[in-house]
C-alpha cells in the first residue's frame, strides 16, 4: 500500500456558516486538484466548529458551586470549568492545571476539547471566547461526504480529527472524532499473520492513523493547513451499520485501566 498525504492550500479563515466542501474545492482547484473516488478528506475539527458556530462566550456562562469547587482545585476560570462540565458526562482526573473529562460524545480528553487558541470574536479579542467541539462530529462528517458525493458524484472518506493527548505517551497527536465512509477500526480478528498464526486480539485504529498523519501535515501553530487529503488507502464502508462512525474507537470504560 502506498499513502500520501496532501495539505489543501487556500483554506481561508473560516467564518460560521461557510460552505466547507466548497473552501475545500476551491483550495483544490488552486492546485490543480479535484476529489477522487477513495480520497479521505481529513478535516481539522477546528474549521468544523468555526463553520458551525460552536462559539461560546465565557461572559454568559454562570459558574455553579461545583464548577467553582473545581477551577479552586485546577486553577482555572470557574467559567471555563463551568463549560467544560456543560460539554461533559463526567469528571475523570484533575489536579492543578489539568482538568480531564469524559465528553458527552464519549472521548475521554483535556478540558471537553475546549479551546481558546487561534480565535477571535469581531473586536479582535479573544480571552473570553471559546470553540467547541461540534454537536455531533460523525453527523459533520458524513454531512461532508454526501455534500462531495451530490456535487462531485465521488465516494471520500472524511475525517474530523483533533489534537487529543494520551494517559501513557507524552505530547498530543491527531486522533479522530468524527468519521464517515469506511470502518474506523479495522478488524483482523480471525485472520493469519506471515506464519500462519491465527489473530485474536489485533484491531487498527485506521481513522486515527490517519489522522495523525494528517495532523503533521496541518501541524500545530501558523501552518494554516487545516485540511489533509489522504490517497491510496481504499476506504469501505462498514458492512454493519453499528460500526460506522468514531463509535468503535472508544474503549468502554469498563475497559479503559487508566479510568
Amino acid at each position: 500500500m502506498k499513502l500520501s498525504f496532501s495539505g489543501v492550500d487556500g483554506i481561508p479563515m473560516v467564518q460560521p456558516g461557510d460552505d466547507i466542501v466548497t473552501l475545500i474545492d476551491n483550495g483544490l482547484t488552486g492546485m490543480d486538484q479535484e476529489f477522487k473516488d477513495n480520497d479521505v478528506v481529513v478535516i481539522a475539527q477546528k474549521i468544523i466548529s468555526k463553520a458551525e458556530n460552536r462559539y461560546l462566550d465565557l461572559t454568559t456562562v454562570s459558574p455553579g458551586e461545583e464548577s467553582r469547587r473545581i477551577a479552586l482545585e485546577v486553577d482555572k476560570d470557574p467559567r471555563k470549568v463551568q463549560a467544560i462540565l456543560d460539554e461533559s458526562k463526567e469528571v475523570v482526573r484533575s489536579r492543578p492545571g489539568v482538568l480531564i473529562v469524559e465528553h458527552r460524545l464519549g472521548f475521554v480528553q483535556a478540558n471537553a476539547g475546549i479551546d481558546q487558541s487561534n480565535i477571535t470574536n469581531d473586536n479582535g479579542e479573544d480571552d473570553d471566547l471559546c470553540l467547541l467541539l461540534p454537536i455531533d462530529a460523525d453527523a459533520s462528517a458524513r454531512k461532508v461526504r454526501a455534500d462531495i458525493k451530490q456535487r462531485f458524484d465521488v465516494e471520500v472518506g472524511v475525517i474530523i480529527n483533533d489534537s487529543v493527548g494520551r494517559a501513557w505517551r507524552m505530547g498530543t497527536l491527531g486522533l479522530a472524532i468524527g468519521v464517515a465512509g469506511f470502518t474506523a477500526l479495522e478488524d483482523y480478528i480471525g485472520q493469519s499473520d506471515i506464519y500462519g498464526k491465527e489473530l485474536v486480539v489485533t484491531k487498527v485504529a485506521a481513522a486515527d492513523e490517519m489522522a495523525a498523519g494528517a495532523s503533521l501535515v496541518m501541524g500545530q501553530t501558523v501552518e494554516k493547513t487545516p485540511v489533509v487529503l489522504v490517497r491510496g488507502y481504499q476506504p469501505s464502508e462498514p458492512g454493519d451499520a453499528s460500526l460506522s462512525g468514531v463509535g468503535p474507537l472508544l474503549r468502554p470504560k469498563e475497559m479503559d485501566l487508566f479510568r
